[in-house]
């Protein structure tokens, strides 16, 4: 388990200093966080090292699962959806099996802490099943720019209940919600596994065990099989490529416990790049192996992220810690963490030949990436390592439990 002192070699001792002076005036306070799933997409990622941290600093801080059945997740993932730009058909039963699978975790989940972390829709109805005697707080990791109207009027139904709302871009800030939204920026932890320093033996290794060869340049998007990360669109962005450059995409991404639609995704992805998957040029993978992930980013030419709606993109993030040059959509957090031109390209996502003219640029002049690639090191480690997180959330609770 990583502690503070471990990140001084990477960020200052002042930055370490200020965090154990924020947390004394949080001694003895009970915080707790709650989400859907333990692993598998970038909410639980960022828990697993960030919780430890802030115990570390002297605050007393938990984590629990929401339990779900299938009907659950399928109507959460149609939520997900919905809340960014797509159309539901909201039906009472829909919002009952909703309402009732969190009336039901409140019947064996005993809340008595100083503050509540709620994160995303999933668990976001818990509040109206307790008695309220602390701060709740809703944590939204997606875009909510353009929600449908009547899901969204749904939600916030609950959502006006709480004190607080987080949110990750000032563009996600909704004008008919009359409570504060504070916008924290999410984070990576530069010492996990998906994202520490890999010798070249290591790397090797996990790309050997994973079958995929390095005699071409690598193309890789790292993410969930979900329509909004685009994976069909990266095919024909691919397709475009490989007629000027001779390299290999890879499309690597986990199946979420909580994303019952990550398997028709990849299955569509299967039939729509068979030929291609035959002959070795396009390597889908879908094990949940940080490592492995390390691995490919820091293996590959260019990085791809080619999402139709982005909460905030931590799969670029780390790319750019690796120092790899990155295109990806403009839009939701990714402009957040690129300047066209600084770290990676921007390109509108409908523009597939847009894509494609960039990644062949950055292919054809690795110098160019590698300039890109030091930019966008600095940028991560200036505003978007864990230790941001641990001093943002302090300042946050310092703030409500005064």
């Amino acid at each position: 388990m990583r502690l503070l002192n471990d990140y001084r070699r990477i960020v200052s001792d002042e930055v370490i200093s200020d965090i154990y002076k924020k947390a004394r005036k949080l001694y003895g306070k009970r915080i707790i966080h709650i989400n859907s799933t333990y692993m598998g997409g970038g909410v639980a990622e960022i828990l697993s090292g960030f919780v430890p941290l802030m115990n570390d600093a002297g605050v007393d801080m938990g984590w629990r699962i929401l339990h779900g059945n299938p009907d659950f997740f399928n109507i959460t993932k149609k939520f997900h959806n919905a809340l960014q730009g797509d159309a539901i058909n909201l039906t009472e039963i829909k919002k009952r099996l909703y309402v009732e699978a969190n009336e039901y975790f409140s019947t064996y989940t005993h809340i008595t802490h100083d503050c509540v972390i709620i994160h995303d829709p999933q668990p976001l109805p818990l509040i109206q099943f307790y008695k309220k005697r602390q701060p709740w707080v809703w944590r939204c990791h997606v875009d909510l720019s353009h929600p449908d109207n009547g899901l969204w009027n749904f939600l916030k139904g609950f959502i006006l209940r709480y004190d607080i709302a987080i949110i990750s871009n000032k563009k996600y800030k909704k004008i008919d919600l009359p409570i504060e939204q504070r916008i924290i920026f999410p984070v990576i932890n530069p010492l996990s596994p998906k994202n520490m320093d890999l010798n070249e033996k290591d790397i090797s290794k996990y790309l050997k065990k994973f079958k995929v060869p390095t005699d071409k340049p690598l193309l890789t998007q790292i993410s969930r099989f979900d329509k909004w990360k685009d994976p069909i669109g990266v095919i024909e962005v691919f397709k475009l490529v490989r007629k000027e450059v001779d390299c290999r995409l890879v499309l690597c991404g986990s199946m979420a416990a909580d994303d019952p639609e990550g398997i028709r995704i990849h299955e569509r992805v299967v039939q729509r790049a068979n030929n291609l998957i035959e002959n070795g040029d396009v390597i889908l993978i879908t094990s949940e192996n940080s490592i492995l992930v390390n691995a490919l980013q820091r293996s590959s030419a260019v990085i791809i992220q080619k999402s139709l709606r982005e909460g905030f993109g931590l799969t670029v993030t780390e790319a750019l810690w690796k120092e790899r040059p990155v295109v990806a959509s403009n839009v939701g957090g990714i402009s957040l963490q690129i300047k066209d031109g600084q770290g990676g390209f921007l390109v509108d996502p409908a523009d597939t030949k847009g894509f494609a003219d960039r990644i062949i640029e950055l292919m054809r002049n690795p110098d160019l990436g590698k300039d890109m690639g030091k930019q966008g090191r600095e940028t991560v480690r200036n505003n978007f390592l864990i230790t941001r997180l641990v001093s943002d959330y302090l300042d946050l609770l310092n703030d409500i439990l005064k």
